[in-house]
Protein backbone atom coordinates (compact mmCIF):
# COMPACT_ATOMS: atom_id res chain seq x y z
CA UNK A 1 0.00 0.00 0.00
CA UNK A 2 2.88 1.99 0.87
CA UNK A 3 4.75 1.52 -2.22
CA UNK A 4 1.49 2.22 -4.18
CA UNK A 5 0.88 5.61 -2.57
CA UNK A 6 4.35 6.45 -3.30
CA UNK A 7 3.89 5.71 -6.71
CA UNK A 8 0.96 8.33 -6.75
CA UNK A 9 3.24 10.89 -5.34
CA UNK A 10 5.97 10.60 -7.75
CA UNK A 11 3.74 10.50 -10.90
CA UNK A 12 1.99 13.67 -9.23
CA UNK A 13 4.95 15.81 -8.84
CA UNK A 14 6.25 14.22 -13.01
CA UNK A 15 3.28 15.91 -14.35
CA UNK A 16 3.08 18.70 -12.38
CA UNK A 17 7.14 19.70 -13.11
CA UNK A 18 5.99 18.37 -16.87
CA UNK A 19 3.25 21.16 -16.97
CA UNK A 20 5.13 23.61 -15.08
CA UNK A 21 8.41 23.19 -17.99
CA UNK A 22 5.52 23.30 -20.78
CA UNK A 23 3.92 26.97 -19.53
CA UNK A 24 7.54 28.53 -18.93
CA UNK A 25 10.20 27.18 -21.54
CA UNK A 26 7.71 26.49 -24.20
CA UNK A 27 7.93 30.00 -24.70
CA UNK A 28 11.64 30.15 -24.99
CA UNK A 29 11.77 27.34 -27.29
CA UNK A 30 9.40 29.46 -29.71
CA UNK A 31 11.97 32.78 -29.49
CA UNK A 32 14.87 30.05 -30.39
CA UNK A 33 13.14 29.50 -33.62
CA UNK A 34 12.03 33.06 -34.46
CA UNK A 35 16.36 33.92 -33.82
CA UNK A 36 17.38 33.60 -37.21
CA UNK A 37 14.65 35.76 -38.72
CA UNK A 38 13.65 38.70 -36.20
CA UNK A 39 11.15 40.46 -38.75
CA UNK A 40 9.89 39.72 -42.54
CA UNK A 41 7.86 42.69 -42.17
CA UNK A 42 7.89 44.12 -45.69
CA UNK A 43 5.61 47.03 -45.37
CA UNK A 44 4.83 48.69 -42.25
CA UNK A 45 1.74 50.93 -42.30
CA UNK A 46 1.39 50.01 -38.62
CA UNK A 47 -1.13 52.84 -36.31
CA UNK A 48 -0.40 54.31 -33.74
CA UNK A 49 -0.80 52.56 -30.18
CA UNK A 50 -2.80 53.75 -27.49
CA UNK A 51 -0.90 51.88 -24.71
CA UNK A 52 2.74 52.25 -25.84
CA UNK A 53 3.17 48.66 -26.03
CA UNK A 54 4.22 47.43 -29.30
CA UNK A 55 5.46 44.51 -30.31
CA UNK A 56 6.89 43.40 -33.92
CA UNK A 57 6.87 39.44 -34.75
CA UNK A 58 8.41 38.32 -38.01
CA UNK A 59 5.02 38.07 -39.65
CA UNK A 60 2.60 40.73 -38.06
CA UNK A 61 3.07 43.59 -35.43
CA UNK A 62 0.31 44.35 -33.14
CA UNK A 63 0.09 46.85 -29.47
CA UNK A 64 -0.96 45.00 -26.49
CA UNK A 65 -3.24 45.88 -23.97
CA UNK A 66 -2.46 44.85 -20.60
CA UNK A 67 -5.54 45.93 -19.13
CA UNK A 68 -7.65 43.88 -21.54
CA UNK A 69 -4.70 41.31 -21.81
CA UNK A 70 -5.36 41.23 -25.61
CA UNK A 71 -4.19 43.19 -28.95
CA UNK A 72 -6.00 46.34 -29.56
CA UNK A 73 -4.81 45.79 -33.17
CA UNK A 74 -2.70 43.36 -35.52
CA UNK A 75 -0.99 44.41 -38.84
CA UNK A 76 -0.08 42.55 -41.38
CA UNK A 77 0.63 42.72 -44.82
CA UNK A 78 -1.13 39.93 -46.91
CA UNK A 79 0.19 39.38 -50.80
CA UNK A 80 -0.77 37.14 -52.65
CA UNK A 81 2.10 34.24 -52.69
CA UNK A 82 1.54 34.14 -48.93
CA UNK A 83 -2.17 32.26 -49.63
CA UNK A 84 -1.30 28.64 -49.21
CA UNK A 85 -2.66 25.71 -48.52
CA UNK A 86 0.03 24.24 -46.96
CA UNK A 87 -1.37 22.13 -43.68
CA UNK A 88 0.74 22.29 -40.74
CA UNK A 89 0.00 20.82 -37.19
CA UNK A 90 -1.80 23.14 -35.38
CA UNK A 91 0.76 23.87 -32.19
CA UNK A 92 -1.03 24.80 -28.48
CA UNK A 93 -1.67 28.56 -27.95
CA UNK A 94 1.33 29.92 -25.58
CA UNK A 95 2.15 33.14 -23.86
CA UNK A 96 3.54 35.72 -25.90
CA UNK A 97 7.25 36.17 -24.76
CA UNK A 98 7.56 39.73 -26.39
CA UNK A 99 5.17 41.43 -23.78
CA UNK A 100 6.77 42.44 -21.24
CA UNK A 101 3.68 42.84 -18.94
CA UNK A 102 2.75 38.98 -19.76
CA UNK A 103 0.34 38.01 -21.95
CA UNK A 104 -2.86 36.21 -21.01
CA UNK A 105 -2.91 32.40 -20.23
CA UNK A 106 -4.75 30.51 -22.82
CA UNK A 107 -6.50 28.24 -19.64
CA UNK A 108 -8.69 31.67 -19.04
CA UNK A 109 -10.47 30.78 -22.29
CA UNK A 110 -11.54 26.94 -20.82
CA UNK A 111 -15.01 26.62 -19.98
CA UNK A 112 -15.76 30.46 -20.82
CA UNK A 113 -18.18 29.51 -23.71
CA UNK A 114 -15.73 31.55 -26.17
CA UNK A 115 -13.15 30.57 -28.80
CA UNK A 116 -9.70 31.58 -28.90
CA UNK A 117 -10.41 33.90 -31.77
CA UNK A 118 -7.11 34.83 -34.07
CA UNK A 119 -6.81 38.41 -35.12
CA UNK A 120 -4.17 37.27 -37.33
CA UNK A 121 -5.48 34.27 -38.91
CA UNK A 122 -3.64 30.93 -38.99
CA UNK A 123 -5.26 30.65 -42.43
CA UNK A 124 -2.96 34.04 -43.61
CA UNK A 125 0.36 33.05 -42.49
CA UNK A 126 0.26 29.03 -43.80
CA UNK A 127 3.50 29.82 -46.57
CA UNK A 128 5.36 29.01 -43.35
CA UNK A 129 6.10 26.95 -40.26
CA UNK A 130 7.17 29.81 -38.36
CA UNK A 131 4.48 32.63 -39.28
CA UNK A 132 1.80 29.89 -38.80
CA UNK A 133 3.16 28.91 -35.43
CA UNK A 134 3.30 32.66 -34.42
CA UNK A 135 -0.26 33.20 -35.16
CA UNK A 136 -0.88 30.85 -32.14
CA UNK A 137 0.86 33.28 -29.29
CA UNK A 138 -1.92 34.31 -26.82
CA UNK A 139 -1.59 38.31 -27.84
CA UNK A 140 -3.03 37.26 -31.13
CA UNK A 141 -6.21 35.89 -29.97
CA UNK A 142 -9.21 37.50 -28.37
CA UNK A 143 -12.69 35.82 -26.97
CA UNK A 144 -15.40 35.08 -29.63
CA UNK A 145 -18.49 33.42 -29.61
CA UNK A 146 -18.39 30.43 -31.70
CA UNK A 147 -20.95 31.10 -34.56
CA UNK A 148 -19.82 34.51 -34.70
CA UNK A 149 -15.67 32.98 -35.55
CA UNK A 150 -16.71 30.44 -37.38
CA UNK A 151 -19.69 32.79 -39.11
CA UNK A 152 -19.17 36.48 -40.68
CA UNK A 153 -15.58 36.24 -39.03
CA UNK A 154 -14.50 33.55 -40.95
CA UNK A 155 -16.43 35.09 -44.17
CA UNK A 156 -14.23 38.53 -43.77
CA UNK A 157 -10.97 36.45 -43.39
CA UNK A 158 -12.17 34.81 -46.55
CA UNK A 159 -12.72 37.78 -48.81
CA UNK A 160 -9.39 38.86 -47.14
CA UNK A 161 -7.55 36.40 -48.78
CA UNK A 162 -9.67 36.68 -51.69
CA UNK A 163 -8.91 40.14 -52.12
CA UNK A 164 -5.20 39.65 -51.05
CA UNK A 165 -5.06 37.87 -54.70
CA UNK A 166 -7.09 40.21 -56.73
CA UNK A 167 -5.01 43.09 -55.88
CA UNK A 168 -1.81 41.57 -55.51
CA UNK A 169 -0.93 43.10 -51.69
CA UNK A 170 -3.49 44.33 -49.01
CA UNK A 171 -2.40 45.79 -45.54
CA UNK A 172 -5.02 44.32 -42.60
CA UNK A 173 -5.33 45.93 -39.56
CA UNK A 174 -7.69 44.66 -37.19
CA UNK A 175 -8.59 44.15 -33.76
CA UNK A 176 -11.80 44.09 -30.91
CA UNK A 177 -13.05 47.38 -29.66
CA UNK A 178 -12.33 47.23 -26.12
CA UNK A 179 -14.18 50.14 -25.15
CA UNK A 180 -17.33 50.47 -23.57
CA UNK A 181 -17.27 46.69 -22.39
CA UNK A 182 -17.16 45.28 -19.10
CA UNK A 183 -17.59 41.48 -20.10
CA UNK A 184 -14.61 39.57 -19.33
CA UNK A 185 -13.82 35.87 -19.25
CA UNK A 186 -10.84 34.27 -16.48
CA UNK A 187 -9.08 34.79 -13.87
CA UNK A 188 -6.94 37.50 -15.89
CA UNK A 189 -10.23 39.32 -16.97
CA UNK A 190 -10.22 38.97 -20.56
CA UNK A 191 -11.68 41.57 -21.77
CA UNK A 192 -14.87 40.56 -24.35
CA UNK A 193 -15.57 42.91 -27.01
CA UNK A 194 -18.76 44.21 -27.94
CA UNK A 195 -17.60 44.61 -31.84
CA UNK A 196 -14.77 43.40 -34.37
CA UNK A 197 -12.93 45.82 -36.90
CA UNK A 198 -10.88 45.12 -39.76
CA UNK A 199 -9.45 47.51 -42.66
CA UNK A 200 -7.97 46.75 -45.35
CA UNK A 201 -6.22 48.84 -47.87
CA UNK A 202 -4.82 48.26 -51.09
CA UNK A 203 -1.49 50.21 -51.53
CA UNK A 204 -0.95 49.87 -55.39
CA UNK A 205 -1.10 52.23 -58.13
CA UNK A 206 -2.66 53.60 -59.95
CA UNK A 207 -5.81 52.83 -57.28
CA UNK A 208 -5.07 53.48 -53.78
CA UNK A 209 -7.88 52.51 -51.75
CA UNK A 210 -9.16 51.36 -48.55
CA UNK A 211 -12.43 49.42 -47.05
CA UNK A 212 -13.38 49.26 -43.50
CA UNK A 213 -15.77 46.97 -41.05
CA UNK A 214 -16.98 47.36 -38.16
CA UNK A 215 -19.02 44.20 -37.14
CA UNK A 216 -21.40 43.42 -33.60
CA UNK A 217 -19.94 40.49 -31.87
CA UNK A 218 -22.54 38.39 -32.47
CA UNK A 219 -24.41 35.57 -35.28
CA UNK A 220 -24.86 37.36 -38.46
CA UNK A 221 -26.17 35.64 -41.75
CA UNK A 222 -26.08 39.49 -43.23
CA UNK A 223 -23.97 39.77 -46.54
CA UNK A 224 -20.55 41.74 -45.70
CA UNK A 225 -20.94 45.05 -47.33
CA UNK A 226 -23.48 46.17 -45.05
CA UNK A 227 -21.29 46.07 -42.14
CA UNK A 228 -18.69 48.72 -44.22
CA UNK A 229 -17.98 52.09 -42.34
CA UNK A 230 -15.44 54.45 -42.64
CA UNK A 231 -11.53 54.30 -40.96
CA UNK A 232 -12.92 57.97 -38.91
CA UNK A 233 -15.93 55.97 -37.42
CA UNK A 234 -13.80 53.18 -35.95
CA UNK A 235 -10.81 55.98 -35.06
CA UNK A 236 -13.46 57.53 -33.04
CA UNK A 237 -14.69 54.32 -31.26
CA UNK A 238 -11.25 53.14 -30.21
CA UNK A 239 -8.91 56.49 -30.43
CA UNK A 240 -6.94 54.93 -32.83
CA UNK A 241 -4.99 56.53 -35.70
CA UNK A 242 -4.47 53.80 -38.33
CA UNK A 243 -2.43 55.17 -41.16
CA UNK A 244 -0.23 57.89 -39.91
CA UNK A 245 2.61 56.96 -42.18
CA UNK A 246 0.19 58.13 -45.07
CA UNK A 247 0.89 61.27 -46.82
CA UNK A 248 -2.01 63.65 -44.89
CA UNK A 249 -4.14 64.42 -48.35
CA UNK A 250 -3.90 60.49 -48.99
CA UNK A 251 -4.95 59.86 -45.20
CA UNK A 252 -7.73 62.03 -44.88
CA UNK A 253 -9.11 61.29 -48.29
CA UNK A 254 -8.63 57.14 -47.24
CA UNK A 255 -10.22 57.46 -43.92
CA UNK A 256 -13.77 59.25 -44.60
CA UNK A 257 -14.59 57.77 -47.39
CA UNK A 258 -17.30 54.51 -46.56
CA UNK A 259 -17.43 53.68 -50.11
CA UNK A 260 -17.15 50.20 -51.36
CA UNK A 261 -17.84 50.40 -54.99
CA UNK A 262 -14.81 50.08 -56.06
CA UNK A 263 -13.89 46.76 -53.85
CA UNK A 264 -15.10 43.45 -55.94
CA UNK A 265 -17.28 41.52 -53.26
CA UNK A 266 -18.26 38.55 -55.54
Amino acid sequence: MRNRKTIYIVLTLIFSVGFYLYDNFSTEDFIETTKEKTSNIKLDLSPTSTTGQIIEHAFYKLSYSEKDEQAEWVAYQLKDEDISSSNFKRPYFIKDPKVLTKSAHYKNYSKSGFDKGHLCPAGDRKFSKLAYNETFLTSNISPQEHKFNAGIWNRLEQKTRYWAKKYKSVYVVTGGVLKNTSKTIGSEKITVPNYFYKIILDYQEPEIKAIAFLIPHKESKSALYKFVTSIDEIEKITGIDFFPKLEDSLENKLEKSSNYSNWIFR
